[in-house]
């Protein structure tokens, strides 16, 4: 399986979760913390579980979800 690597771009998640329902493994949460915006953004937690589907990129309203594979 090819290693899978997640960048979330807290300067444009607003926290819509829409990612978190998108993960099939749950591995997109929402921070307990707001950003400097206000907004509790997405965080990604287990690259190591992670089979990079990019739901959650697909999801994201915001385009703030880039998924990079690697072999």
């Amino acid at each position: 399986m090819p290693h899978t690597h997640i960048t979330i771009d807290e300067a444009r998640c607003k926290g819509c979760g829409l990612c978190t329902i998108a993960c099939p493994h749950k591995l997109v949460t929402l921070s307990d913390t707001p950003n400097s915006h206000g907004f509790t953004v997405a965080l990604f937690s287990d690259s190591g579980k992670c089979t990079g589907c990019a739901l959650c990129a697909e999801m994201c309203p915001d385009v703030a979800i880039v998924v990079f594979k690697e072999n």
